[in-house]
């Protein structure tokens, strides 16, 4: 029984670093995207 929880709170532990690494990367690829948008607007008002 103690083995089982064990590996049941490693599982969690696991699950939790997932999901915050998860979050982490998409407001990383959110903040560029939002970053280079206004760059890309400009440059394509300019080329135009």
């Amino acid at each position: 029984m103690n083995s089982h929880n064990e590996a049941a709170s490693h599982y969690d532990a696991a699950e939790q670093n997932f999901t915050t690494g998860d979050i982490l990367w998409a407001v990383g690829i959110w903040s560029v995207i939002l970053t280079l948008s206004p760059v890309i607007v400009f440059y394509m008002l300019m080329v135009a």
